[in-house]
């Protein structure tokens, strides 16, 4: 595994530099493929666990090792993290299956929540929440609703992703210290680093549709938000001008002489932010998906609500960033927490400096799949 992955987490606890208090760009995201991801569950619930007088739960076991079983929904959230933001999936699949299954008058089916991440994710601080939600449901939906369960098994109805795919699983290789103290990808980075970058996402988003491929039921679906563009220029400020922002503050730190040189030349950002048609492409060449729907949209680097009218909150937006990639500074600068806050100071600053007004946007990428 590449080093950068090994040390790639999101900052645990629920502290002001935590994952968990710092992660309103995830949630408005959530917020706004809610109607996606409730389309989608509504119809692998019903496809799957027909609850009406006409169609028993048991008649959807079909021959094969779990046949005599009593059937249950499988829901996977991929990339959960720590912060509260996975149990709020959760929550709208939880309140699909309660509803529907009170619109015929039946008891729910037993579900089982697959939550899933890197390990040095701090599960600890998500395990926490799970007794206070298990209550809610209770108190919310009264004793006949469940039993749900977290747990690992390999049978899924219904998968769900975000802000997990545009990470990939190394450093793409043969880039090396050529990137001209960029982080990423950028216009002043050599063709070749961003064919490497590029190669690099072809490869992990094929293995990724390969193995939900062999989890998910015929007919399951997989709902994912990622980092994207609209723009078919990858070295595009859409998705690249974040990261030039802390390569600006990096090399001021350089300047200072607080970090080193050869470090910052060597150090890569595991990440990519494919266009709508690189994904579309790479979908239909892997073939196990049909698209349903596949569609951009954007939010605030500080996770408001606000329109292009209003400032940016640099805090707000500096803490999004240093709550995502805290972990991977640390562990390849070899520095401490007073020269990360130093340095995500100065990432403030200049953000509150150089973005204008209504340029602030993370661009993101919605797709519903479908197991052919």
């Amino acid at each position: 595994m590449d080093r950068f992955i090994r040390n790639l987490r999101m900052n645990g606890g629920t502290g002001k530099t935590s994952y968990s208090f710092n992660s309103t760009v995830q949630e408005r995201a959530i917020y706004v493929t809610k109607p996606l991801i409730e389309e989608a569950a509504l119809d692998v619930f019903s496809k799957f666990y027909a609850c009406s007088a006409t169609l028993s739960p048991t008649e959807n076991i079909s021959d094969g090792p779990n046949k005599g079983l009593k059937p249950g929904i499988g829901i996977a959230d991929l990339g959960c993290s720590s912060g509260p933001n996975t149990l709020l999936v959760i929550s709208y699949l939880l309140n699909i299956i309660y509803n529907k299954c009170r619109e015929f008058d039946s008891a729910s089916p037993e579900i089982v929540m697959f939550l899933n991440d890197l390990p040095g994710i701090d599960f600890n601080t998500l395990f926490k929440h799970l007794e206070s939600f298990s209550d809610e449901l209770k108190r919310t939906k009264g004793d006949g609703f469940g039993p749900c369960f977290a747990a690992g098994m390999n049978t899924l109805h219904f998968v769900h992703s975000s802000y997990s795919l545009q990470w990939l699983s190394q450093v793409p290789q043969g880039i090396e210290s050529s990137n001209k103290g960029n982080i990423y990808i950028s216009k002043s980075s050599p063709p070749f680093i961003t064919e490497a970058y590029f190669k690099q996402f072809t490869s992990d988003f094929k293995r990724f549709l390969n193995c939900r491929s062999e989890e998910l039921v015929k007919g399951g679906k997989i709902v994912v938000t990622l980092l994207g563009r609209r723009n078919a220029d990858p070295t595009s400020l859409e998705c690249c001008y974040f990261w030039e922002l802390l390569a600006l503050a990096l090399n001021d730190m350089v300047s200072e002489g607080i970090i080193e040189e050869e470090k910052l030349m060597s150090f890569n950002l595991p990440q990519y932010m494919p266009s709508n048609e690189e994904v579309k492409n790479e979908i239909q060449c892997e073939g196990s998906f049909m698209i349903n729907q596949l569609e951009a949209f954007q939010v605030n680097w500080d996770g408001s609500h606000e329109d292009d009218s209003s400032e940016i909150d640099s805090y707000k937006a500096a803490s999004c960033i240093r709550a995502v990639s805290e972990s991977l500074l640390m562990n390849h600068f070899g520095i401490g927490e007073e020269i990360v806050d130093k340095l995500f100071h100065m990432y403030m600053t200049i953000v509150a400096n150089n973005v204008p007004k209504g340029k602030a946007k993370f661009t993101n990428i919605v797709m519903s799949l479908t197991k052919v």
